[in-house]
């Protein structure tokens, strides 16, 4: 009795679509490259006139296609984003001047880190932050001290897909979280 080889094809691995064709990676080089082309001048003519306002935050769009927003924005003291994902995009900063706090959730408790200028923070799929102002730190006999001046924070932040909704949320007493409402948008961060 002779046994038959048979040959079977491997079954192909499920197809996972990605929102975009870009990755985490990508979006950090555009924030990266958009920053150094803000500290060059290149954006000087967007810049509001008088400057970038020292008591609201401020913001616009770099560069905007179909696949990519880059946007600079500006953060003050006491304007917080909330606790917020950007839905269906990745997204990207590069702080460019002063400071940010970004708390996230990370599935278990919020958890915070400050990110200084040329820090950079990347934010996959299902990401629930919210980004502050930090105060600037500064050196004092070796160290580290953190004082409450400070301009206005610079930070150059990417999307891929653009921006089209934004969901808010809020830590609950049993350390959960819950969302409170969706917003559509084609702005950054909220506002």
């Amino acid at each position: 009795m002779s046994v038959a080889s048979v040959s079977v094809a491997p079954t192909p691995a499920p197809l996972v679509l990605a929102p975009t064709r870009l990755r985490v990676p990508d979006l950090l080089q555009a924030t990266d490259q958009a920053a150094d082309d803000v500290l060059s001048g290149r954006y000087r003519h967007v810049l509001p006139p008088g400057g970038v306002p020292t008591d609201e935050r401020w913001f616009t769009r770099l560069r905007g296609d179909d696949e990519l927003d880059v946007w600079l924005i500006s953060w003050v003291p006491e304007r917080s984003t909330e606790l917020h994902d950007h839905c269906g995009s990745l997204g990207a900063l590069t702080v460019v001047s002063g400071a940010l706090a970004e708390t996230r959730w990370d599935g278990e408790a919020l958890r915070t880190r400050r990110l200084e200028a040329g820090d950079q923070a990347g934010f996959p799929l299902g990401w629930v932050h919210d980004v502050v102002w930090a105060p600037e730190s500064i050196s004092v006999s070796g160290q580290r001290k953190v004082g409450a001046v400070g301009g206005p924070t610079l930070s150059v932040h990417a999307y891929s897909p653009p921006l089209t909704a934004m969901s808010y949320y809020e830590v609950t007493g049993r350390n959960t979280l819950r969302r409170n409402r969706t917003e559509l948008t084609d702005k950054p961060e909220g506002e």
